[in-house]
């Protein structure tokens, strides 16, 4: 136990101060480093596994509902980005602009890509001819930078990594039909794989995404009681189609608009990740998408057959599951466990001369640190179950914080009073009033996270005028 305090002796404890904790936890884990610009990441090998791994999964579920990946130039020229008015303001204060190509000044400046809409509608304009083309189902990885005010590693920095999905559909139907089908994905894999509990909802007119007649969100609730975007589809109708002249010959002969789609996630699900399940000894990763699910830490690797042992088990799992080792003779015993507990892997291995002779060994599980002696005749049977239950008990816990941290506010005073003492949903009634969304802004810097698609209606009334109300919708603080 003492080289476990020793160990821990500089992360900050959640409780004390959760933005030093989190910030100590990313650090030493080696998921990020500082990169010399301001309000950019460097994601380290295993930061970028883990994001990997999220990616795979991902791009398999888009390729299974028929998007096919591409990708499109970084640099967007401005006349593109200003020929749709709502989406160029809602991105102005966000935009890097390069003005500069060598020593020579550009004629036209270009931005760094904020998103791709622009540049894909203006490429859709080219490429789409008659109804038979549709639907455009494509996808794209990227990077995107918006030069943001307040950064924290992957949370919101200044460049991020994410996935543009941008489709276009002959009709307003199955271009709904794609917006929801997509919110769902996002939704199932947040809850399956990343163990995060997630409301779904609809954005309110002021929080939807700039150009988008409808903006359909994925919200979760973090350790400390605030809100995460962690994913949005919008609809966009043909506002873009008929801002960069997007035509098709319908079925009758004539010319027509299409209907277009956007959505996306990005590296800030990592930082929900790290926020929703990790403690004071660092981060807890489930299973599903853990860089390294079993790590195998020798007991007196020195003394004869054990570190035999050790690698004929490595080769034994690793036909099922992502595997690593700790042979490092430098450093105890305790010093590995505290090690791999800061990277949240899943379970340990723990096995010496001992446990080698009667053909055992010790599993210690992460999201409980509780141990169990297990037969080496039935490890892999008995690991399958284990992260299994890793997984599921993992969004257990993070289901019960949400519950715990989920309000109702009744009136006002109510409201105010609520989070003056404590951070968390807030289920209020809403008349749908703009000027009502407004004031829980500027009153405690709330804001509507959704209007979620199972309704609550435990009054009439808005919480916060008194008038009839048409919604309840979630209020939080956001990250």
């Amino acid at each position: 136990m003492s080289e476990n305090k020793e160990f821990v002796k500089d992360i900050t404890k959640m409780d004390e101060d959760f933005a030093k904790w989190y910030t100590d936890i990313i650090l030493k884990s080696e998921l990020v480093d500082y990169a010399p610009v301001k309000g950019c990441m460097v994601m380290r090998p295993y930061g970028y596994a883990l994001w990997e791994n999220i990616q795979d999964v991902l791009d398999q579920k888009f390729k299974e509902t028929g998007h096919k990946n591409c990708y499109f130039p970084l640099l967007i020229p401005e006349s593109l980005l200003t020929k749709e008015k709502e989406h160029v303001e809602g991105f102005a204060p966000e935009v890097a602009w390069v003005t500069h190509g060598g020593e020579k000044e550009l004629e036209e400046r270009v931005c760094i890509r904020p998103t791709s809409e622009t540049i894909i509608c203006t490429m859709y304009a080219k490429w789409l001819n008659s109804y038979r083309d549709l639907p455009f189902l494509y996808n794209q990885w990227a990077n995107v930078v918006r030069w943001e005010k307040t950064t924290r590693p992957f949370l919101r920095t200044s460049e991020f990594l994410w996935q543009e999905g941008h489709t276009i559909h002959e009709t307003p139907e199955e271009a709904r039909e794609e917006t929801h089908r997509m919110h769902q994905i996002y939704a199932d894999f947040m809850r399956d794989y990343l163990a995060l509990p997630v409301i779904m909802g609809q954005k309110s007119e002021k929080e939807k995404f700039a150009g988008a007649e409808e903006t359909y969100t994925v919200e979760s609730m973090m350790h400390d009681g605030k809100a995460l975007q962690a994913g949005t589809s919008h609809y966009f109708g043909n506002h873009f189609a008929k801002a960069f002249d997007i035509k098709f010959q319908n079925r009758k002969g004539e010319m027509e608009y299409p209907y277009q789609t956007s959505w996306g996630v990005s590296t800030r699900m990592i930082g929900g990740i790290i926020m929703t399940h990790g403690d004071d000894r660092g981060l807890k990763l489930p299973p599903k998408i853990a860089p390294i699910q079993v790590v195998i830490v020798p007991i007196a690797q020195q003394k004869a057959g054990v570190l035999d042992k050790v690698e004929e088990l490595k080769t034994r799992l690793e036909k099922s599951f992502r595997v690593e080792t700790d042979i490092r003779e430098e450093v105890t015993p305790g010093y590995k466990f505290n090690h791999w507990e800061l990277r949240g892997v899943p379970v340990r291995i723990e096995i010496g001369p001992r446990d080698i002779e009667a053909n055992q060994c010790i599993l210690f599980r992460r999201d409980t640190l509780e141990k169990e002696t297990v037969s080496l005749d039935q490890l892999e049977e008995k690991l399958t179950a284990l992260l299994e239950d890793i997984q599921n008990n993992m969004f257990k816990m993070a289901e019960d914080n949400t519950k715990a941290r989920t309000f109702y506010a009744h009136d006002w005073d109510e409201y105010i009073k609520l989070f003056s003492e404590r951070e968390g949903f807030a289920k209020i009634m809403w008349c749908g009033d703009m000027a009502c969304e407004d004031k829980v802004k500027e009153a405690n810097a709330t804001t509507f996270r959704c209007i979620p698609f199972e309704q609550d209606r435990f009054q009439e009334t808005c919480t916060i005028c008194g008038k009839p109300a048409k919604h309840m919708v979630y209020a939080a603080r956001q990250y």
